[in-house]
């Protein structure tokens, strides 16, 4: 394993290589330069930019999806014994990095092949899986690479709704009325009010909740206000039917809302097949999986309406995601290492039926 050994090898050579999201070309390039030598017989790229390589030629398809892009920020790159720190580490590219390397090396059953896909943009609108969804057929069977911890599964994601409130006049004096800036956000307060009427105990992958994502006013002669929501939504909530209540707050109070990601929650079965090839695998490396559901939002959700068995699983602590300490435990990359490269074949054999 001498791609991982020491200054982390691969893993840091993705970290280094800044990718933030709108800004993933020199990163793509690299990842599509480096993939043939680890054992990837074709790589291409789509035409939203994401990163599309394949092993083996059979009619049947095993679809691994990463991601490439990162937030801004984190930490500096560097190696502290067995840990790699920067930006990306553990969202996403080490789970793309865990794909890589043992896809590259992982037997590809007869009839079979693998796809590996460097995703662009979910950390913003899922533009690379929305293509993926959109204009590939679906495959047999789907891993999404997010950070699981090397013992565990992702069953589930939460859904969102990420809506942007606007409003803006030619200019008037606070006096003559209560103006954008205040319609604003009033609206998003009252929106927020009825998210937390809403909320309820429970597991977190059946609640709801929402955050003030990003807010901007001035008054400058025009006034203009704009104010970004974030809304997680639980399973079964219909993003659709919320949105229109949302935008009947926002109507009342003559502000514009815009819907900028749109995305269902998401459950797979304790039995699905991808999910239990990955607990057989993880138990073979004498370790107790963790089967988990998560609260935030990932392109697992995106391309769900495939309907084809499906789990997330990567290397990594996601309580460290676009925080200022994130690192990955280089131990915990080759585990999960070791926990794909019998987990994929053995997926290919449970998919076959």
């Amino acid at each position: 394993m001498s791609w991982i050994e020491g200054d982390g090898g691969f893993l840091r050579e993705l970290v280094e290589c800044r990718s933030e999201s709108g800004d993933e070309e020199s990163c793509c390039v690299l990842l599509s330069s480096r993939l043939p030598a680890l054992g990837w017989e074709s790589v291409v790229r789509d035409e939203v930019g994401n990163v599309v390589a394949s092993r083996g030629t059979g009619p049947r398809e095993l679809l691994m999806m990463g991601h490439i892009d990162t937030v801004p920020g984190g930490p500096k790159t560097e190696v502290e014994g067995d840990v790699l720190w920067g930006r990306g580490s553990v969202d996403a590219k080490g789970p793309l990095a865990s794909f890589s390397l043992a896809g590259g090396r992982a037997i590809v059953p007869d009839g079979w092949r693998y796809t590996l896909i460097a995703a662009v943009g979910e950390e913003m609108d899922s533009r690379g899986a929305r293509y993926v969804m959109e204009s590939r057929k679906a495959p047999l069977g789907c891993i999404i690479g997010e950070p699981s911890g090397g013992d565990g599964v992702t069953l589930a994601y939460r859904g969102c709704l990420f809506l942007r409130l606007e409003a803006s006049d030619g200019g008037a004096h606070r006096s003559g009325g209560s103006g954008p800036l205040t319609e604003t956000l009033s609206a998003a307060s009252e929106i927020l009010r009825m998210v937390e009427s809403m909320e309820e105990d429970g597991p977190i992958v059946r609640r709801y909740s929402a955050t003030v994502a990003s807010m901007y006013g001035v008054e400058k002669g025009e006034r203009h206000a704009s104010i970004d929501l974030d809304v997680r939504l639980p399973l079964g909530a219909d993003p659709s039917s919320l949105a229109r209540s949302f935008q009947e707050i926002c109507s009342v109070k003559a502000v514009d809302m815009s819907v900028r990601q749109s995305v269902s929650a998401h459950m797979s079965d304790r039995r699905d097949l991808v999910v239990r090839a990955l607990s057989t695998s993880v138990r073979e490396e004498g370790l107790s999986p963790r089967l988990l559901a998560k609260g935030g939002t990932a392109d697992f959700n995106v391309v769900a309406p495939w309907g084809v068995p499906m789990a997330a699983y990567g290397p990594g602590d996601s309580g460290l995601d676009h925080g200022p300490d994130e690192r990955l435990s280089i131990g915990e990359l080759k585990t999960a290492i070791r926990v794909l490269e019998r987990a994929l074949p053995r997926a290919c054999l449970f998919l076959s039926g």
